[in-house]
């Protein structure tokens, strides 16, 4: 599917954020990525791509009700935004319904429920843990206890030299 028509959406929303722009479209460029090389069935993919986009939309609602943005209130306020973007995109309710699961929980790392959702998490984490600046520790920490998936794993040890001594 052509994600283009949301992309855009989500610059738009997050007109004058380049940090937040900037971030989405490298999770779902991972989880692209991450996806495709693990072997998705195309509905997955699909719900995959389209949660990535989408997967921080409810730090603007966040930021303006509260004036912060912690992973709780993303997953709060996420997915009644998600839900109108998609609606207003004509996507199908089957996919608006994963998706908005998948953006209220996108900060949730236990029981995990589906490849989609594993991806995501991992799709995420390869971006905040360089945006972040986490120390070596903390990466290893995160590939050891995050990280489940082939290409996730591949991607994560060579973008952060885990495999170097």
């Amino acid at each position: 599917m052509n994600h283009n028509q949301l992309l855009r959406s989500m610059i738009s929303y997050y007109a004058g954020a380049p940090s937040r722009i900037q971030h989405f479209i490298k999770v779902y460029q991972f989880a692209k990525l991450i996806g495709e090389t693990e072997g998705l069935d195309e509905q997955t993919q699909n719900i995959l791509e389209t949660a990535a986009i989408v997967h921080d939309i409810g730090i603007k609602p966040a930021e303006q009700l509260y004036g912060k943005c912690d992973g709780p209130l993303q997953e709060q306020l996420g997915p009644a935004e998600a839900e109108s973007m998609l609606r207003r995109l004509s996507y199908e309710p089957d996919i608006i319904e994963r998706v908005s699961f998948l953006v209220g929980h996108h900060h949730t790392y236990t029981n995990i429920d589906g490849i989609d959702y594993q991806i995501l998490i991992e799709a995420d984490f390869l971006v905040n843990l360089y945006e972040d600046g986490l120390s070596r520790q903390n990466i290893e920490h995160a590939y050891t206890s995050i990280f489940q998936t082939n290409t996730g794993k591949e991607l994560c040890a060579g973008m952060f030299g885990l495999l170097e001594k």
